[in-house]
Formats: structure tokens, C-alpha cells, sequence
């Protein structure tokens, strides 16, 4: 022990057994965090993939208190729906009066509500002291899902392609140019912390649905999203130093004239995150097209924008694709 403890001194170096104990304690630590950090999600990294047209895509979101929430519907997802089908040996059928099922219009339904006020209902003065939030029966028999000219539940196939194109996170910063009553706009409210989604519609009665039946029914009130009221294309209300990874309009801007169009752009290229940020417009974009190729990029470049390219998308549940024109912000 002696011969040792001198040849080790003779070297310069002397271990004590404190020494000892305090450095592997301090390891143990250090590996315990890294372990900890590495498996807190499994959320694949983001990552510069072209866009795809395929149907099914993996992404998730990291939220604790949430867990790892899919945001596309998966292949096996769309296999355990069938089987649910065949197990139960169901077929479909005319949707016709059978016991405890009484089928009706939305008219019928909002007569029924109007004339007999659902089955258990308060009278006189009580009437109004039990509701806290009443709400206008056309909107209760969702009148307003006929607004579109394509199936209420197309709103979550534009979602899912945009999720997929921007890699959704909680914390991403999203605005939509008319977003109507939420057809696409409830599934991205739902996902992002709150206050994330902005939203600029000139329609009122859309925006009642929106905020009168949309986002009490479907429990997201505590989200707040930022929606104005506005048809000219004026962000100022959204704040000035937002910066966005996704800004989109589906089925607008082939509405709008060319030069309210060119205007909102003007205005909202410094306010997309530069590279990473972009910008989708579905359907056409007949406001580029119309001055011709070489005019067009001239103007985005002008603007700070270049455009990417042009994608598909096949619906879930229904016949049907929509076309996406995707830009980003060339320059910070």
C-alpha cells in the first residue's frame, strides 16, 4: 500500500477516497439528465422533405400534457376503422323514421327547435337565467356547415396537408386569410398553445358561427384565438412583431381582386418567418399568373418571396384533392 501510494505521489497524483465517491456521484448525475432529456419525446426533428401528395403522414406533437397527439390519419388508423365495420357487420342504409331515430332537415330540425324548444326546456322568466351562452338556433342545427361547396370534413384534409408542410409544433405562430366559420381553423386552434391561431374573415355571420357555436361546442374557448373582422386586408390588429411559420388561404384569393391580393402579400412578407415560414394558397393563383411568368417572379422577388412549387392533396373521406401553391420569404 505504502509502494503504491509513493509511486502515485511521485507522479503529481493523489486520489483520495472522497474524491473518489464525489466524482462518480456527479457522473451518475450528468447520465441520469441526459437519459431523461433524450426519451422526453418522440417526435421525429423537423426536416426540409419536399411536400408529399401521399395520404398518411407520422407527426406528432410534443406536449406533456398531452402526450404524442397525431396530427394526420394513419394508415392503421384507417384499417382499424374497417374492422370496426366488418366485426359489427355494418352496411349502409336509407336513412329513414325507426325507433328512437326520427330523421329531418336542418329546417325541420330548427322548427322543431323553435316550436317546441327541445324536450326538457325552462319556462317564462326562468327561461333565460340557465343558459349561459345562448345561442341562435340556425347556428345550433349548424346551418352554416352548408356554407362551403364541399363537405364540412374537408377542413381537416387542408389541415393535415399544412401540418404536414410546416411540421406543426404547439408553439408555431398560424394565420389564416378567411377563415369562415373554423371548418379548417378548429383543428389548428386545437393543437397550438393558445392564442397562436390568427384568423382575418370579413363575413359576420361566419364569424358568429365561429365564435357563438364553433368554439364553445367544441371546448376550445380557452384557446383564444385572435380573429378580426376585416375585408382589406389590414393585419395591424394581429400586433407588429408576430412572425409566422404558416400563412394560408383556402379558396379566398380567387375571390379577391389582383391588386387587394398583391397588397396583402406587400404586407404580410415581413411578417413570415424568413426560409422556414411559408405561404399556401390553394385552388389558383390567377393574380401571379395573369402578368405572365417572368412579371410575377419580378414581383415576389421585389416582395421578398419566392415561389416553390405546386401540390396535390387527396381527401380522407370523399372523392376529391385540393391544389396548393406554396411560397416562402426569400430574404430576412
Amino acid at each position: 500500500m505504502a509502494l503504491s501510494v509513493s509511486r502515485a505521489m511521485s507522479k503529481g497524483i493523489v486520489i483520495t477516497v472522497p474524491v473518489l465517491v464525489l466524482t462518480v456521484s456527479v457522473a451518475a448525475v450528468f447520465l441520469f439528465f441526459l437519459l431523461s432529456s433524450l426519451s422526453s419525446c418522440s417526435c421525429p426533428p423537423p426536416s426540409d422533405t419536399p411536400v408529399s401528395n401521399a395520404r398518411s403522414f407520422d407527426i406528432c406533437v410534443s406536449d406533456s400534457s398531452r402526450g404524442n397527439v397525431p396530427l394526420s390519419t394513419r394508415k392503421e388508423d384507417v384499417e382499424w376503422v374497417k374492422d370496426q365495420i366488418h366485426a359489427n357487420g355494418l352496411h349502409m342504409h336509407e336513412n329513414v323514421l325507426r325507433k328512437g331515430i326520427n330523421p329531418r332537415t336542418r329546417a325541420q330540425q330548427l322548427e322543431d327547435l323553435r316550436q317546441f324548444k327541445g324536450i326538457s326546456h325552462y319556462e317564462g322568466p326562468e327561461s333565460d337565467n340557465h343558459t349561459a351562452f345562448p345561442c341562435p338556433g340556425e347556428l345550433l342545427v349548424e346551418e352554416h356547415h352548408s356554407n362551403y361547396g364541399e363537405p364540412w370534413a374537408g377542413g381537416r384534409d387542408v389541415f393535415e396537408f399544412l401540418a404536414q408542410a410546416i411540421q406543426l409544433r404547439p408553439e408555431s405562430q398560424v394565420l389564416e386569410i378567411g377563415c369562415g366559420t373554423l371548418r379548417v381553423g378548429l383543428h389548428f386552434i386545437r393543437h397550438l398553445n393558445p392564442k397562436h391561431f390568427h384568423c382575418l374573415e370579413r363575413d359576420e355571420l361566419s364569424l358568429m358561427a365561429a365564435l357563438r357555436y364553433e368554439l364553445p361546442a367544441q371546448g376550445l374557448l380557452h384557446k383564444r384565438p385572435l380573429i378580426v373582422k376585416g375585408d382589406d386586408m389590414d393585419f395591424s390588429k394581429f400586433g407588429s412583431g408576430i412572425m409566422y411559420d404558416l400563412i394560408y388561404a383556402s379558396a379566398v384569393f380567387l375571390h379577391m381582386p389582383d391588386k387587394l391580393v398583391w397588397t396583402g402579400l406587400e404586407r404580410l412578407a415581413s411578417k413570415l418567418k424568413p426560409y422556414d415560414g411559408r405561404i399556401f394558397v390553394s385552388h389558383n393563383i390567377k393574380f401571379c399568373s395573369r402578368l405572365g411568368g417572368e412579371e410575377c417572379t419580378k414581383r415576389l422577388t421585389s416582395l421578398g418571396l419566392e415561389y416553390l412549387g405546386k401540390h396535390t392533396h387527396d381527401s380522407l373521406l370523399f372523392n376529391h384533392y385540393e391544389i396548393w401553391f406554396e411560397f416562402r420569404r426569400s430574404k430576412a
